[in-house]
């Protein structure tokens, strides 16, 4: 009788000074958020998200963190996940055309994520994806964080513009608000 394969056994949860660790090196991430997204940053990448959205049928959301929420660091996850509960909350998915992406940065992690809607994720192959990440990655280890959401926001903006391009017959994006969204303050009931 052939012996079936094994199914790898589910990664164990970091231990108890690991989780500690992490934890306060997200919690004191969460206090540089203000410094590396200011204000004034803040407006020019809504304008630029306004501009892009007058180009395609798609919705784009930046949204940014110091750190995750206690509960996802206590049990050990990503920022994957993360960026996709978020994709949720901030209603990324409730586009017409399903054609809505968040952006996600995560500082305390130097972690980016971003989450496409189906009908933008059955166009674009998921290494396109991986390749505007490691790009981006870049500019934001070197705390450059305005040039990789804009070099994001420009990349994002042509594949949405290529696979959904307001004209005559397509409706441009405007449902979702156009400005980013910081995390901790937005949804701090959320911990």
């Amino acid at each position: 009788m052939p012996s079936s394969p094994r199914s790898p056994a589910p990664p164990r949860p970091p231990g108890l000074p690991a989780r500690i660790a992490r934890l306060v090196r997200h919690r004191w991430a969460e206090g540089g958020l203000h410094r590396a997204l200011p204000p004034d940053l803040l407006e020019r990448l809504a304008r630029r998200v306004a501009a892009s959205e007058a180009r395609h049928t798609g919705q784009i959301r930046i949204c940014a963190e110091g750190g995750l929420p206690t509960s996802y660091l206590w049990r050990g996850a990503t920022a994957r996940e993360r960026a996709v509960t978020l994709f949720g909350k901030l209603r990324v998915w409730d586009t017409e055309h399903n054609n809505g992406v968040l952006i996600y940065l995560l500082l305390a992690e130097h972690a980016i994520e971003i989450v496409a809607d189906r009908a933008l994720a059955r166009t674009v192959p998921p290494d396109t994806w991986r390749a505007m990440v490691e790009s981006m990655g870049g500019a934001f280890r070197e705390g450059r964080y305005e040039d990789g959401l804009t070099q994001a926001l420009s990349e994002v903006s042509a594949l949405l513009a290529g696979h959904f391009p307001a004209g005559p017959g397509a409706r441009a994006a405007d449902g979702l608000p156009d400005a980013p969204v910081l995390a901790g303050n937005a949804l701090s009931n959320d911990r």
